[in-house]
This record gives C-alpha cells, sequence and structure tokens, in this order.
C-alpha cells in the first residue's frame, strides 16, 4: 500500500511545487530535482559510501552526534529535524546513536526529492520524512501538514553535506532559526572551498564549497553562539580529488518569533 508521502507526490508539478515556497529559482530546484532522481535515486546510499569509505561515513555520523548530545544536550522527548536529508543515509544512523544515549528522540527527515524519500521510508528507521525546501522550513512545514505530523518548532536540526546544493545558503541559516526553539541548537556539516569546478556537472553541486569565515558571518546573523571547525582526519574523495569538511554548531539564545 502506498504512504501518505507516495500519494502525495506521485503526480506532483515540482516547479509549481517550488513556486508555492516562494523560491526565487523554481525551475533551477526541479531540474535539481530530476538529477538527483535519475542520477541518484535509490543509490545514493552507495554514492555516499564510496566518496567517503566506512571509516569516513563513521567519522561525520560520530561529529554530527557529539554535537547534538553536547550541552545543551537532548533530552528524552525531543524533536531533531535533518535538513535536506536525501535517502536517510547519515539520518538513520545518527538518530540511532542518539537514542542509544537518550531514548525517544523523533527524527524527522526534509527533503526537496521526493525518490530520496520514499528511499528513506523503506529503510523503516521510524523516522517521518516530509517534502520541501532548506530556504522555507516554516512554509514546508505548513505544506507538509497535509500529508503528515510535523511540529512546527524543534530541539535541535542539523544538515549534512546539503548546503553546497543550496541555491540560496544564506537563506538556509535563517529558515533553520525561524524552526528552532529557544535554546535550540543547530549543526550544519558541508564542504570547505575547493575548486574541481566539475563538481557541478557531475554531483549537481550548486557550490564549490565554502570558505569558513563566510559560514561564520551567515551563521552569526542568525545565531547568537556559533561555533565552526573543520572536521580532521576525512574529505570528501571522488576520482582522486579531494575536499576538507567543516560542522558548524550554531545555538539560539531567545525565542525567535514565527514568520
Amino acid at each position: 500500500m502506498p504512504t501518505k508521502l507516495a500519494e502525495y507526490t506521485q503526480n506532483l508539478n515540482m516547479t509549481q511545487f517550488f513556486r508555492n515556497l516562494d523560491t526565487t529559482n523554481p525551475e533551477t530546484l526541479a531540474k535539481t530535482v530530476q538529477h538527483f532522481t535519475l542520477a541518484e535515486g535509490e543509490k545514493r546510499d552507495a554514492i555516499v559510501q564510496s566518496y567517503f569509505g566506512e571509516t569516513g561515513v563513521n567519522r561525520i555520523v560520530e561529529a554530527i552526534t557529539c554535537r547534538l548530545l553536547s550541552p545543551p544536550a537532548l533530552r528524552s522527548g525531543s524533536k531533531v529535524l535533518d535538513i535536506g536529508a536525501g535517502s536517510g543515509f547519515f539520518t538513520a544512523k545518527i538518530a540511532q546513536n542518539v537514542n542509544r544515549t537518550i531514548p525517544n528522540v523523533t527524527f524527522y527527515a526534509m527533503d526537496a526529492t521526493p525518490a530520496m524519500l520514499l528511499a528513506l521510508e523503506k529503510k523503516q528507521a521510524g523516522i517521518t520524512a516530509f517534502l520541501g525546501i532548506a530556504e522555507n522550513l516554516h512554509a514546508s512545514i505548513k505544506m507538509a501538514k497535509a500529508y503528515a505530523a510535523i511540529p512546527r518548532k524543534f530541539d535541535a536540526a542539523f544538515s549534512t553535506l546539503m548546503l553546497h546544493h543550496s541555491p540560496e545558503p544564506e537563506k538556509v541559516f535563517r529558515s533553520i532559526s525561524t524552526v528552532l526553539k529557544k535554546n535550540g541548537k543547530a549543526v550544519i556539516l558541508d564542504l570547505c572551498q575547493h575548486n574541481f569546478e566539475e563538481f557541478k556537472t557531475e554531483m549537481g553541486d550548486m557550490h564549490l564549497g565554502f570558505k569558513l569565515d563566510d559560514i561564520r558571518k551567515m551563521a552569526e546573523a542568525h545565531f547568537a553562539k556559533v561555533e565552526i571547525n573543520k572536521i580532521p582526519g576525512i574529505c570528501c574523495s571522488h576520482s582522486g580529488r579531494k575536499a576538507e569538511l567543516f560542522a558548524a554548531t550554531m545555538q539560539h539564545t531567545q525565542q525567535t518569533p514565527v514568520i
């Protein structure tokens, strides 16, 4: 029997969907979704594994898990959102790790590509998936309520290797801030700046990584506490080309009004 998400997305016009979310480049986003649907889809897990290897994957999962569990720590009953979760390759592993330490933490996964989220649902990992965009999480959640029970606010949010696919990364930081509770935290793990222009065509990247100073500037515009570190000893490796990774941890210290 098809899931509610499958029924919702079966005949969805993605360009119109992105217009409804007030994106500036709905056609570009629809083409990006098509790229990931055709080029990766259910192959996403194997592709990510090939980029980083088992050791690299474990280091990424550990990096995000440790930051989610660091003060202010999650509590039993907390709600956590993965932004740009793709097929849930990292989501499921991080959720399992967190719940080993803190039981009953509920995970949600948002992505712009229906094929990816349907692959996540097949994992039966107890993660609620919904369609949306990182640049407008507030509106994405409102639209998703047509087929899924999604909270308005989260105790924490994280993003793993999504930001370099965003057409407007500056908006992502503001968007995340609107869906976090008071004292909520966010973790973004992504690529440091690199020079592999071909990644744009080979992997659908929109940005060649980021300068850490630029990440700090975008983060500090919306969060009171920001800490950014390179993740040592791990790179995204593809055909001999390597790009370093960073993790940005951000925290609210006051309530952000709903827009």
